[in-house]
């Protein structure tokens, strides 16, 4: 896998502690789709004679968004701040470049028949719903989002999102929307929804599991997982999880994957 020069184009705090960077890297944006991700070098090149970058390992990042400016397809990312990485990251001005490659995983799949599409996602998880929120109402289904987080601080921002999704939210405290989780929301959309699709924390995706067993659907949920990564190629195996066919990788098997073959 090639590493690819991307140049900063903008970058903003949207809301708490979370910054939008948008990007443009031809090369990694014209196989990109919502879901996948690519890896990303969180500081600087060493000088001449010294390999490698420090911080030395690369972050998985998903696609956030897209956008089409001047015939060039550019890519967002959407990341919280919480350690010397993305603190590199956020300190990125429009002209700088970061050191890049992917595309890289298997994304969502939005099936031919699916109409009514629910999205939920999870504290950061809404960063690799929102692209494929923005391909569904291209392609004229209708969009359902239920976001969970720990406050209203920490919920992205409704401006942000494209005006035909209906959404609708869940704190921990309280303060917007439903006092409770995420999954407290889907019942009331399982017989609406044909397809389901998620990213966020592994306890949201055994909340989902608990709430379609209870409601004995069989309807198809695609769990998008967040595990850590070392390469994002399959090298290392530090994002092995275990499902009902034996150990995958999320990096290369994933990061999407059927609900019910990971979470009971």
């Amino acid at each position: 896998m090639k590493l690819e020069r991307a140049q900063v184009l903008s970058q903003e705090e949207v809301y708490e502690n979370t910054h939008l960077a948008w990007l443009s890297c031809p090369t990694v944006a014209k196989g990109a789709s919502a879901g996948r991700f690519f890896m990303i070098h969180c500081g600087e090149a060493m000088p001449a004679g010294r390999q490698g970058y420090d911080p030395l390992l690369p972050r998985p990042m998903s696609f956030h968004r897209f956008r089409n400016i001047a015939d060039e397809r550019q890519f967002a990312i959407l990341y919280d701040v919480r350690g010397r990485g993305t603190a590199f990251l956020s300190s990125r001005k429009a002209g700088d470049n970061l050191f890049i490659f992917g595309p890289l995983g298997r994304g969502y799949t939005i099936s031919s028949r699916a109409q009514n599409l629910l999205l939920v996602a999870g504290g950061l998880g809404i960063a690799a719903v929102i692209a494929l929120a923005d391909e569904a109402i291209t392609a004229g289904k209708s969009v359902t989002l239920l976001q969970g987080a720990r406050s209203s601080d920490k919920l992205y921002p409704p401006e942000l999102l494209p005006p035909e999704v209906e959404a609708l939210s869940a704190t921990d405290d309280g303060s917007t929307g439903r006092h409770g989780y995420v999954t407290d929301l889907i019942p009331q959309h399982l017989t609406w929804a044909d397809q389901i699709f998620a990213c966020g924390p592994t306890p949201m995706f055994g909340g989902i599991a608990r709430v379609m067993r209870e409601a004995r659907s069989r309807k198809p949920v695609q769990a998008l997982l967040e595990e850590r990564m070392g390469c994002g190629t399959g090298i290392c195996y530090g994002c092995a999880v275990f499902t009902r066919r034996g150990v995958r990788l999320v990096c290369k098997d994933g990061p999407r994957f059927e609900l019910r073959q990971v979470f009971e």
